[in-house]
Formats: C-alpha cells, sequence, structure tokens
C-alpha cells in the first residue's frame, strides 16, 4: 500500500474541497467531523481500513489546516484593508514597469504574507533584500471590485499596497546568500539579451528563466495557437533537461555523486526561477527520484507526484487555484498513467527500429499529458489544440537543445563574452525553427478547436465517454481503442461544422465578454467584420476572444476591423488579433491622438499587408446579406467624441453601435443623419450615465440594449442608464452578467 500516497492524495483533496468548494465557517467543524470519523477506521484491522484511516486523517488534516492558515495569514492581512499606514517592506524580487511607475512582490514587516506594492519608478533601481519604507494605502487582493483575483493568492500574495508620497529606501538583507538565486535569473537575462535578439532572446529568456515578457505578441501566439507553450513555463521538462546535463558530467553510474549536485542545483534553480508551481512539482519529484536508490528505495512516480502535490499545499494553500499548479499537475498525472500504456498498446510488443520508437514514445507522452489538461484548457483559455501531436513532434527535440546549449552559452558570456557570441548561434538557429515550426503550424486551418462553440463541450464529454467505455470492454484492447478515436474524430468534424453553420441569420451579431471594453462582430453569409478590440479579462485578451469566436464561427480571414477611436479599452487587442488572424482592411478616424496607440496601431497594420482606410465621409458597405454603414466622426472635442459609429442592417432590421460618444455628440450624429428605427443599440460608453440619451432612445426606438461592461471604478453602468432603457422598453443584457451575447436579425422576422 502507498501509504505516503494515499495520505499526501487524501490532503489536496481537502485542500481543493476547501478552496473551492466549502465556506469557511465549515473547514473547522467538517475537519473535526472526518478526524472522529477516523477513529471508527481503527475497527477495521485489514488493509481497507488503513486506507480509510489514511483518508480520513489527510482530510481532516487538510480542512483543519486551511482554517487556520486562513486565520493566521490571510486574515491579519486582509484587515489592514482600505486602511493607510507607514509600512517598512522588503523586496522579494526585481521591480518591473507599469503605466504609472513599477511595482515589486514585497514582505511587510511584522505580516506573514506577501504584498504587491505599487511605487514609483525609482524601485526599478533597487535589488531583492532592499527595503523600502512609504505610507501606502491597502487593497485586498484576493477581490478587487467584483472579480477574484486568484493569481495574487494563489502565490501567497494577500494585499496590494499603493503608495501615498514620498518613500525612503535602505540596504535591508540585499548581501545575503538568500537573494543569489534571483540575482544570478537577473543576470542570466541581462547577459541573454547581450548575446541574443529579439524574439530570440525572448524565447532564451523564457526557457531558461521563465520571464515571457521579452516574447514578442506575435512569437507568444504563435506557440499558443501550435501548442507549444508549455515549453516556455519551466517544469519537469526543463529540469529534466538540467538532470540530463549533471547525469552527463558525474557519470551515468555514479548515483550518489549525480543526487550531491544535483539537488542543490535544482533548489538553487526553483529559486531562479520564480518557484513556480510546476518547476516545484518537478524539482520534488526529481529528489525522490534521486534519493531513492540512496536510502535503498524504489522511486514511485505516484508517491512523488503527491508528495510534491502536498508540499506546494501545505505552503499555501490557496495554490490549488494556480492555473500552472492545476495544469503541470494534471499533465505529468497524465504521463505517468496513461503514456506506458498508450505506448505498450501503439508498439503492440515490437521493438521497432529508434525512429518508430522515438515518434511513438513523443505521441504517447503527448496525449499523455493531454487527457488531463484538455478540460483545464477549455475552461481558462476556451481552447482545444489539435495540432499539439504534430507540433511536439517537431519541435520538443529543438527545446531541449535550445535549453542546453542556451545555458552553456549563457554562462560562458560571464567568463568570455566572445566565445559565447560565436556559440549562440546554433541556440538561436533552434530558437528561431521553433518559432518559424510554430507559426507555420498556426497557419494550418483546424489547427486548434475553440469553445466558443458551445457544441464542443459536449464532444468533449461524449469522447470521454467513448475511451471509458472502450477501457472498461475486455477484449481487442488495439481495436476498441482505434474504433474509439475514429468515432471521436468523426464526430469532432461534425461538431466544428455545426458550429459554423448555426450563423445562418442574415446578420449574426455578437458582442463579446471582453470586460471593461468593446469588441462586436458582425457576421452575414460569410464576412465578417469586427468593430472594436479592446481591454480583456483574466485570462486572456480580447484578441484572443475575438479570434477564438472568428475560428468558431469558421472565418480564417476577417473582411474588416473598424476602430472607432483609439482608447485602450476599444484597441488593447488589435496586435494580439492580427497576429493570429488576417485582416483585410482596417477602417479607423481620423486620427487625433500623438504618438499613441493610434500611430503603433496604424503602423502595425500596415506592416501586415492591411489595407488602412480613414473614413471622412459616411460610407456603405455590403457586408453578406446585410448592409455596413460607417458614419465619420461628428463631435468636437475628446477621442470619445471625435469617434466613427457603426449601423448594420439586414432590410428593416438594424444594430447601431455608438463607441464612447457622450449624449451631445449622439444629438450631433441625429441630426446629420437620417436614422431608422433600430432593433439594437449597443448601448454608448459602456453604460455611462453621459451616453445613451432620451434623444437617441425617443428617436430609434431600440427594442435591446446590449452593454459591453466588466468590473470597472467608474460606476458603469450608471443606475440612470439603465433607467433611461426601462423607461423606454428597452431589453437589457450585459456581458457582465450573460457573457457574450449572441443575437440575430433576419429580413422576415
Amino acid at each position: 500500500m502507498r501509504v505516503l500516497a494515499t495520505f499526501t492524495g487524501a490532503f489536496a483533496l481537502g485542500i481543493f474541497l476547501a478552496q473551492y468548494l466549502l465556506p469557511v465557517s465549515w473547514l473547522l467543524p467538517c475537519g473535526a467531523a472526518v478526524f472522529v470519523l477516523a477513529f471508527g477506521r481503527l475497527l477495521l484491522r485489514n488493509d481497507w481500513g488503513r486506507r480509510l484511516l489514511l483518508v480520513s486523517v489527510g482530510l481532516s488534516f487538510a480542512l483543519g489546516y486551511d482554517w487556520l492558515y486562513i486565520r493566521q495569514v490571510q486574515q491579519p492581512m486582509e484587515a489592514l484593508t482600505g486602511t493607510e499606514a507607514e509600512t517598512v517592506m522588503t523586496l522579494c524580487d526585481y521591480a518591473i514597469p507599469t503605466n504609472y511607475g513599477a511595482k515589486a512582490t514585497v514582505r511587510l514587516e511584522g505580516l506573514p504574507g506577501k504584498a504587491v506594492y505599487y511605487g514609483s519608478s525609482a524601485l526599478l533601481e533597487l535589488e531583492p533584500g532592499q527595503t523600502v519604507t512609504n505610507l501606502v494605502q491597502f487593497q485586498s487582493a484576493a477581490r478587487i471590485r467584483d472579480d477574484d483575483v486568484t493569481s495574487f493568492t494563489s502565490k501567497g500574495v494577500f494585499l496590494l499596497a499603493y503608495r501615498r508620497g514620498e518613500a525612503s529606501y535602505g540596504a535591508g538583507t540585499s548581501d545575503s546568500p538568500r537573494w543569489w538565486p534571483v540575482r544570478m535569473g537577473h543576470a542570466m537575462q541581462a547577459m541573454i539579451w547581450e548575446l541574443f535578439e529579439d524574439d530570440t532572446a525572448g524565447f532564451l529568456t523564457a526557457i531558461l528563466t521563465g520571464d515571457k515578457s521579452g516574447l514578442s505578441v506575435e512569437g507568444a501566439a504563435a506557440l499558443s495557437e501550435a501548442g507549444l507553450y508549455h515549453i516556455l513555463a519551466v517544469s519537469g521538462m526543463h529540469c529534466g533537461f538540467l538532470m540530463a546535463l549533471v547525469t552527463y558530467l558525474t557519470g551515468k553510474h555514479r548515483r550518489r555523486l549525480t543526487a550531491l549536485c544535483a539537488l542543490p542545483l535544482l533548489v538553487f534553480y526553483a529559486a531562479l526561477t520564480g518557484g513556480s508551481p510546476s518547476v516545484l512539482r518537478a524539482c520534488v519529484m526529481l529528489a525522490f527520484l534521486l534519493a531513492a536508490p540512496l536510502f535503498r528505495r524504489d522511486s514511485d512516480g505516484p508517491t512523488a507526484l503527491l508528495a510534491a502535490l502536498f508540499l506546494i499545499l501545505l505552503a499555501n494553500p490557496f495554490a490549488a487555484a494556480s492555473i500552472s499548479l492545476q495544469l503541470s499537475f494534471a499533465a505529468m498525472a497524465g504521463i505517468l498513467f496513461l503514456t506506458p500504456r498508450l505506448y505498450r498498446l501503439l508498439m503492440n510488443g515490437r521493438k521497432g527500429n529508434w525512429v518508430t520508437r522515438f515518434l511513438t514514445a513523443g505521441f504517447s507522452a503527448t496525449i499523455g499529458a493531454l487527457v488531463f489538461t484538455v478540460p483545464l484548457s477549455g475552461w481558462y483559455f476556451g481552447t482545444l489544440t489539435l495540432i499539439s501531436p504534430l507540433s511536439n513532434l517537431l519541435c520538443l527535440w529543438a527545446a531541449s537543445g535550445v535549453f542546453l546549449l542556451g545555458l552553456v552559452t549563457v554562462l560562458l558570456g560571464f567568463f568570455c563574452l566572445p566565445l559565447a557570441k560565436l556559440l549562440a548561434v546554433a541556440p538561436a538557429l533552434l530558437a528561431r525553427y521553433i518559432l518559424a515550426a510554430a507559426g507555420m503550424l498556426a497557419k494550418i486551418p483546424y489547427h486548434a478547436a475553440y469553445f466558443a462553440n458551445p457544441y464542443l463541450k459536449y464532444w468533449l464529454i461524449f469522447a470521454y465517454l467513448l475511451f471509458l467505455v472502450a477501457w472498461l470492454r475486455r477484449k481487442a484492447p488495439r481495436r476498441k481503442y482505434a474504433l474509439a478515436a475514429i468515432l471521436a474524430c468523426l464526430s469532432l468534424v461534425l461538431t466544428i461544422k455545426l458550429g459554423e453553420w448555426r450563423y445562418n441569420a442574415d446578420l449574426d451579431a455578437k458582442i463579446l465578454d471582453v470586460g471593461q471594453g468593446q469588441c462586436v462582430l458582425l457576421a452575414s453569409d460569410g464576412d465578417f467584420t469586427l468593430v472594436d478590440c479592446g481591454s480583456g479579462n483574466s485570462w486572456y485578451g480580447p484578441g484572443d476572444t475575438a479570434s477564438q469566436h472568428l475560428r468558431a464561427m469558421g472565418c480564417w480571414k476577417l473582411d474588416r476591423l473598424i476602430l472607432t477611436h483609439y482608447d485602450s479599452d476599444h484597441v488593447s487587442g488589435v496586435r494580439s488579433l492580427l497576429a493570429r488572424i488576417d485582416v483585410d482592411t482596417l477602417l479607423v478616424p481620423e486620427l487625433t491622438d500623438d504618438g499613441g496607440a493610434g500611430d503603433e496601431i496604424l503602423e502595425l497594420a500596415r506592416a501586415r499587408g492591411v489595407a488602412v482606410r480613414t473614413v471622412e465621409e459616411k460610407t456603405d458597405i455590403p457586408l453578406g446579406r446585410a448592409v455596413l454603414t460607417v458614419f465619420p466622426p461628428v463631435g468636437d472635442g475628446e477621442d470619445n467624441e471625435q469617434g466613427l459609429s457603426a449601423l448594420a442592417s439586414a432590410g428593416e432590421k438594424a444594430l447601431l453601435i455608438t463607441g464612447d460618444m457622450d449624449s451631445a455628440t449622439e444629438r450631433k450624429l441625429l441630426d446629420a443623419y437620417d436614422l431608422p428605427d433600430i432593433d439594437v443599440l449597443v448601448a454608448g460608453h459602456h453604460g455611462s450615465k453621459y451616453s445613451t440619451s432620451n434623444d437617441l432612445l425617443d428617436a430609434l426606438a431600440p427594442e435591446t440594449a446590449c452593454i459591453s461592461v466588466g468590473s470597472n471604478r467608474y460606476g458603469h453602468p450608471a443606475d440612470e442608464t439603465i433607467r433611461r432603457l426601462a423607461e423606454h422598453g428597452c431589453a437589457v443584457y450585459r456581458t457582465d452578467m450573460q457573457g457574450s451575447i449572441h443575437l440575430t436579425l433576419n429580413r422576415g422576422d
């Protein structure tokens, strides 16, 4: 019986229950109840009795520990929410720039957890371990306005601290060996940018140190679409590369020496890369693997995996909500439990040549890693990457070369820069190969399926049931799994086509849920227009969201992108959108901002071969079986009043988008153009009280109003706006409540 695995697995289950299902007030009573029940298991003096006892003890310990952690760590910190205090903070990492200065993860004097401090740009000059003394205002990191922010608490960050006034800085413990790994990682990043350039440098920085910020939007999009982004997430693969290098240097059969060298190196590397759950999981599992022979024990994969999960959750139970942790452990569980079985099934007892073994092993590992991660990827990112097996076969071998050669090159750079620059050619070529391969694979039609197709989740359930039925049947293993795979593939093709066929109205309109921003998709008879692309949510940006919906509708090239104006909440996703999908024409108002987002977007569009058209007069554009009318700016003053507006009409049915114009500009629009009665109004400026005026509602008499809005500090949508819409008999739909809104307009309705 795997005693350690049983206990640690029960503990992990208890933590996940506590984090996702049980209210805090229930934790201690439930833990006590389970603990009392555990003593009843002592009466069962057999293997099942011992298992039940271990499970009960693990569950009760987890529930009690989670309650204690909340009481001793989270609650004392969150008690400061809304207060101001002079605070001494120690930097845990190098600061990164923000729009208003810089931010850094810090430890607060006298408090157990961490915080993120938002200060001035002077933070960028500080080293980890230095102190900052400042009057700060505290805000909870667990919840900002209406949205849960799990990315903070899963990293042990429970407060956000905002600078009030001038700060003073001290040396603190910056000379302590504790900060050597972080400083080494920072030095490696600087050396990488000395040796490499552009996306090659960003790729090397990510694969060696875990910092993905240097990778361009285009490079990140290509890797993500091709199912290769996991290469950049420092995890077991990277630690395995490191272990292979250590084993080569120490000798294959010198296990004690390998363990003595590898264990401290793994600890140092985990600290250097930021200690993400994926790398901590890999380090703990490799430590078990290295230590087992020293204690004359066999290494056990499931025990090592669950022990790693136990240690991570013991350090911070809130890490259960980390996407990195969930994906990493789900992938490793699939590799441990399914990959060997799939390899044996495919090889069918044959030895085969090295090419066959390599291809089969790579395919088996990819499928094993995908089995448990696909539902998580669908839930968090809305994507099912179909081309992953091919992508991994083509690129994983190169990733190992990039890591090992890149690491040697960077370390050599500290001693002999000219020689390192010469050696850098090899990892640079491999990195370019991976990026180029990812770019080509991402261009293949149907390289991925998207959960914007509402039928895809049902297909996923069906596919899992197919293989479950095949597993339950005893006979003909190769034949039954082959049949299940064929049925799954055929039903997937049908599912994708069903998702495309559902958009068959004279005019389909989707107001996409992009948080506090706007992105409206119009489609008719295979003609696609996107109006604005800005803001984003917790997991991915508006460009990702828009491209997923477009692909789910069968669009492989966007006919036109219309930007009403250049505010960030209307254009922030344009770069990501252009990286994922080709665009034929960009329609924009005359540029009014000097050197801002507008210049960048126009330059990017021209570089990608997009025709740019400035709208200076009323323009009618055929849109499949509908007509799209784009109106030039009619207002004066800020960008909001000098933006475009758009009217999409299918017969007598019409939808109007006014951007962020205020009530005065709405009046000018009504005076300038003879607008028809409309069926749908996309409420102006996210439901601001200064837009969607009585004049507009009286003149156009919309039946439905859609408000594109997310968590915000502006009070959108305003109560006054909701009241005006109700008084005019409008049915109101909001993206922050209903998610993406799909409307159909037909001539005959």
